[in-house]
């Protein structure tokens, strides 16, 4: 958490281990391709999902069911033809009953594993394709995503919300940008918001 790592600068430059000059690290020139991932079904993730489909962006909704049955090669087709420059919206976030629905039939631990390794691999494909910037919403979405891109260290950068900030990262050789968003942190433009921080 953001609130545990806040005072360790200061405690390293006690112990040493950091000294007042060091240099901060430039924010690295990334292609502006872009991706939005989310699998939180928090009440703030569900209005910042609305939000986004309302701006008119592009946008795929997952069914996991239909998942189930049908596997993923729609949706990662559908991924591979996105328009990267509009950031397109892949969203498994729900109202409570449809979540619940579908955790009914799949059951609460299969319905969550297929919409984490969708939106996983939905992150890969967007990677090969180009993109260099993610935003990712949702605890467990966030793992699994930074699992299937293998990254090992972040490097922090400017806060978009109060306890999100932008990472870099390397995955597959690339430098990425990621942000990783818990369910109800962040506001309702949230998404546009870490967009365009950016650009700053």
């Amino acid at each position: 958490g953001s609130a545990v790592a806040m005072p360790l600068p200061q405690l390293y430059m006690e112990e040493g281990l950091l000294t007042g000059d060091t240099m901060r690290s430039s924010a690295p020139q990334l292609s502006p391709k872009s991706i939005i991932l989310s699998g939180s079904s928090s009440s703030m993730t569900n209005a910042q999902v609305a939000n986004r489909i309302a701006s008119g962006k592009q946008s795929l909704q997952l069914d996991p069911l239909a998942l189930a049955e049908d596997g993923q090669s729609d949706v990662l087709e559908w991924v591979r033809s996105a328009s990267f420059e509009e950031a397109p919206l892949v969203y498994a976030t729900a109202a409570p009953e449809k979540v619940k629905a579908a955790q009914e039939v799949l059951g609460v631990e299969k319905a969550g594993k297929i919409v984490e390794d969708t939106l996983a691999k939905c992150a890969l494909e967007a990677r090969d394709a180009g993109v260099r910037r993610f935003v990712v919403a949702g605890g467990e979405t966030s793992g699994a995503v930074t699992k299937a891109l293998e990254v090992t260290r972040l490097d922090i950068a400017d806060e978009i919300a109060p306890g999100v900030p932008w990472t870099f990262c390397v995955s597959g050789g690339h430098q990425i940008a990621l942000t990783l968003k818990s369910g109800n942190f962040g506001n309702e433009t949230f998404f546009a918001d870490a967009l365009s921080k950016l650009e700053t």
